[in-house]
């Protein structure tokens, strides 16, 4: 029986390689240039990529034993889907692979923006205190504007209103049923922006 091979390019998580590991020959390799792939993508049945390596419709025609090409992520813009699907490729992602991570982030900017923390600690670090400058403000009561409520709004939007945020977003594909379980306030863009104290 003929090993299935499988090509990790962009540092994929390591975990992620080891569930392969019993049941395929895994390459791993950082990003790859086009040139790079197309050496040596004939000789494999799958491909997982992040965001750096582009998967293109030049790279995709030279996969003649690829079975599937998995992004280790949400999107697949750097993917030639198209391609990939005249050719009987699948496409997958990992839609809810960085969401609390990628929601995290956010609401950590957030806080950090609203009490100053990058202009304090530096001021610290020079050896000013300087309590009074650097008070920022509570994100209680504050309006969050949420530009689209897909999986990462949708927490980030979560999150705020646990810390007592109002929230209100702009998305046209919400149904009224899902905004009323988030308890977020659906606006037109416009609204959103002339009333949010902050926008995501």
């Amino acid at each position: 029986m003929a090993t299935f091979r499988v090509l990790a390019c962009d540092h994929v998580n390591e975990a992620a390689v080891d569930i392969l590991r019993p049941v395929a020959e895994v390459t791993e390799s950082g990003p790859l240039s086009e040139a790079q792939l197309l050496e040596v993508i004939a000789d494999y049945d799958a491909l997982i990529v992040r965001s750096q390596t582009k998967v293109t419709e030049t790279v995709i025609q030279r996969a003649d034993r690829m079975k599937i090409i998995a992004r280790a992520g949400v999107g697949v813009d750097n993917i030639d889907v198209p391609a990939a699907t005249r050719k009987g490729i699948f496409v997958v992602n990992s839609p809810e692979g960085n969401t609390i991570a990628a929601a995290e982030h956010t609401l950590g900017l957030m806080l950090t923006l609203a009490r100053h923390i990058p202009e304090a600690d530096q001021a610290l670090k020079q050896g000013a205190w300087k309590r009074n400058q650097f008070m920022g403000s509570e994100l209680y009561q504050k309006v969050l504007g949420v530009v689209g409520l897909g999986k990462i709004g949708s927490h980030v939007a979560k999150v705020a209103r646990a810390m007592g945020m109002q929230v209100m977003a702009y998305d046209p594909f919400v149904t009224k049923e899902r905004a009323a379980q988030l308890d977020v306030h659906i606006a037109e863009l416009s609204e959103v922006l002339a009333k949010a104290d902050f926008l995501t």
